[in-house]
């Protein structure tokens, strides 16, 4: 880990700040008093500020969960997290995130400012929670194992086509399917999809995100955020469909079209965007913001089923991780020392 690597780095989504991650911004980033702030600023006067979130004694379902809560917090250690990681260990190639994540890839480089990323976060967070209906549901297509499983693979077709409700894919993410569906098809996927482990899972607090439901929501975003928040980003960034944005070639309408548009209302195909970043950076490491440990999984989900690098599965994943590794999660200590000064 002495030489400089190149690093891309992923950006977590809502579910990230649970009762494991309370008191997350406090211990890693009381000191990042401009980033603090910047999320602050980015919110309303009846809004209880992320310090007071992240500082309660116990969390709390209703409080810490809610969309315009959950993203606040999650931006705000994120992006604290970003600014921790050592630039004279890790040269930053690209940036991506998963749902949530993709405004605070757009605050890490560069193409919206820390005001403006919150801004962006609280607005359509806030959105969520008041207009947001339906839900997710995840289920695994892969094995134990990780590597692909026709019959987990079929249950989820099978779901998608069943007709039973309104069912669609929310996000590919690695060697899960998340769901997003209306109150009929959230009951058939709850008591259809076969028990494994803790699958099939229902998501609180969330939507169905990711889908047509969300086109209100998308129209209510456009019509309070314009496209001047957005300008040139300092490092290239993969969005939910492996578009590359590459800086001083951006089209800043497109930009604002797919933020607040196709982000919100069609699939987010996050195993996509991990492929693109292998096959076209190459980085010697993937660095994943916090909080929470979630989105570790995901990522090396996504190269094993490409095959990236000779990664064939869980096990040989872990044996690599434990050689020379290829994901430093932030969110655990243990691997958290390795991405910070």
């Amino acid at each position: 880990m002495s030489a400089k690597q190149t690093a891309i780095v992923v950006c977590p989504g809502r579910g990230t700040y649970g009762a494991g991650e309370l008191g997350y911004l406090k211990k890693y980033h009381s000191d990042k008093a401009q980033i603090i702030t910047a999320v602050e600023t980015g919110r309303t006067s009846d809004q209880i500020s992320i310090s007071d979130l992240d500082g309660q004694g116990a969390f709390k379902t209703d409080l810490h969960l809610p969309g315009d809560n959950a993203s606040a917090l999650i931006y705000g250690c994120a992006l604290g997290d970003f600014h921790a990681i050592d630039r004279d260990k890790f040269n930053i190639v690209g940036v991506s995130g998963n749902s949530l994540g993709w405004y605070m890839a757009l605050a890490c480089a560069g193409a919206v400012s820390l005001e403006d990323g919150a801004r962006i976060v609280n607005t359509t967070g806030r959105l969520m929670h008041e207009r947001a209906t339906g839900g997710q549901v995840v289920y695994p297509s892969v094995d134990d194992n990780w590597q692909h499983s026709a019959e987990n693979m079929a249950h989820v077709e099978v779901a998608l086509s069943s007709g039973k409700g309104n069912i669609t894919a929310s996000i590919k993410l690695g060697g899960m399917m998340v769901f997003a569906a209306d109150d009929a098809g959230l009951d058939y996927l709850m008591k259809t999809l076969p028990k494994s482990g803790v699958f099939p899972l229902r998501l609180p607090y969330h939507g169905a995100f990711h889908s047509d439901a969300m086109s209100p929501i998308a129209d209510a975003a456009r019509r309070a955020l314009g496209a001047e928040l957005f300008t040139q980003p300092a490092i290239p960034m993969i969005d939910g469909r492996g578009v590359i944005y590459t800086p001083g070639a951006v089209n800043m309408e497109a930009l604002y079209n797919y933020t607040l548009g196709h982000q919100i209302t069609q699939t987010y195909d996050f195993t996509r965007a991990i492929e693109i970043c292998a096959q076209e950076f190459a980085p010697d490491v993937y660095i994943v913001l916090g909080p929470g440990t979630t989105l570790g999984a995901p990522v090396a989900q996504s190269l094993i089923g490409l095959g990236w690098d000779g990664l064939s599965g869980k096990d040989n994943f872990k044996t690599r991780q434990n050689a020379d590794p290829i994901l430093l999660s932030m969110g655990l200590p243990s691997q958290r020392k390795f991405a910070t000064q």
